[in-house]
């Protein structure tokens, strides 16, 4: 570590208490509902005209201790100016995340998804649109289909191979009891749920999106000095997700159909804001957009979830400004140093070069630049609206 960078015990203490708290909050889970079958049959039997109340988990009592015990810490006592902006900014970020959960199904819960993850302003409206205009409605070669325990076997032995590379990548795949939850990923674990099925051809990308970046990138974060770069620091969701999608891209198997979906998630998220009902943004996503009932479904709840969250917009987000960084000569192995926000990029820059933080322990081989090759060079000149494959994979 570099003398020139002063970590203090209070700042490193005030770093780890961070992301104890971060830890904590899992306000993701507080926002997943937990009857999706029960609804979808309730919808699907009122004609697609009444979605049935979304029920969660219970709201722990101890949001407000919380709160008070973030708000407690010594934010302008840290000693270097880059990590305490650092570290303010995520004190920041966990408040408004308190503040969502504590909101759930009441009046200001949208203004508060907007705060925490942006808003679907008509830049980015107009790039889905176009998105949705251009790329082609296809549907593919019907595909096997494979079930959770087949997948789960596909993810473990991608962690395992990630297990060679650093003995100290100790994560694993979980198999959830919920029904419909699907799979996501949760402080670097992969959850699957029990009923989980998805067409074989999406097994890799699906797994180099989930574990090959968020559980990579929150290992090489935990290898670093700043506890939070595993947690992630501040509005690092949009970056996460964009390098996820072009991770299924690099795996050959990012159909039209999945970019139309992203693009689709964002409309569905801006109709949310503007308050209007679920058969509405159904029928616009089936009918208009053509996605199938059950994808249609799926865009609608996430959308509405809470009272209107705006979470979604960020796949495609974070793909429009990744591929701005990388059209820019961005490095891809620098994507791997943890969890961040481009906006940061700059000042983790320089704590990189001062020898403060660490090169990633793990880069995906897909992302592995070396002096004589750019793995992702033909990448750096596309379109968001061109980043699909013509797979026919079955």
């Amino acid at each position: 570590m570099s003398d020139d960078i002063e970590f203090t015990a209070t700042a490193r203490e005030t770093d780890r208490a961070l992301a104890r708290i971060d830890g904590r909050i899992d306000w993701l889970s507080y926002l997943t509902p937990t009857n999706l079958d029960a609804v979808a049959e309730g919808f699907r039997d009122s004609g697609y005209k009444v979605l049935p109340e979304l029920e969660y988990p219970p709201i722990p009592d101890d949001l407000g201790a919380l709160r008070s015990q973030l708000l407690d810490l010594p934010m302008r006592q840290l000693g270097n100016l880059d990590i305490e902006a650092l570290l303010i900014e995520k004190q920041r970020e966990l408040d408004r995340q308190i503040e969502l959960v504590r909101l759930r199904g009441r009046d200001g819960f949208t203004m508060a998804s907007i705060d925490l993850f942006g808003d679907v302003d008509a830049a980015l409206l107009a790039v889905a649109e176009k998105v949705l205009e251009e790329v082609p409605i296809r549907d593919r070669p019907t595909a096997q289909r494979v079930d959770a325990r087949a997948f789960m076997a596909a993810a473990r032995e991608a962690m395992d191979s990630y297990r060679a590379k650093d003995p100290r990548f100790d994560f694993e795949v979980v198999e959830e009891t919920t029904p419909g939850t699907h799979i996501f990923t949760a402080a670097g674990n992969l959850h699957v749920a029990f009923d989980y099925t998805c067409p074989r051809n999406r097994v890799e990308p699906l797994i180099r999106h989930e574990v090959g970046t968020h559980t990579v990138t929150r290992f090489n974060g935990r290898c670093q000095p700043l506890s939070v770069l595993e947690c992630g620091l501040a509005d690092y969701d949009a970056l996460q997700e964009g390098i996820a999608v072009l991770a299924e891209y690099l795996a050959g198997d990012m159909p039209p159909s999945r970019l139309r979906v992203l693009a689709a998630r964002a409309v569905a998220a801006r109709m949310a804001i503007d308050g209007r009902p679920a058969s509405e943004i159904f029928a616009k996503m089936r009918e208009e957009y053509h996605l199938r009932s059950e994808t249609a479904f799926d865009t609608t709840v996430r959308a509405l979830r809470g009272g209107g969250m705006t979470k979604d917009a960020l796949y495609l987000h974070g793909l429009v400004d990744l591929l701005a960084y990388l059209a820019g000569g961005g490095s891809t192995e620098f994507l791997f140093i943890g969890k961040f926000a481009l906006k940061q990029r700059a000042l983790l820059e320089r704590l990189l070069d001062n020898g403060f933080l660490q090169p990633p322990a793990i880069v995906p081989d897909e992302f592995a630049a070396s002096p004589d090759k750019d793995p992702i060079s033909p990448i750096r000149e596309m379109r968001v609206e061109q980043f699909y494959t013509e797979s026919t994979a079955a």
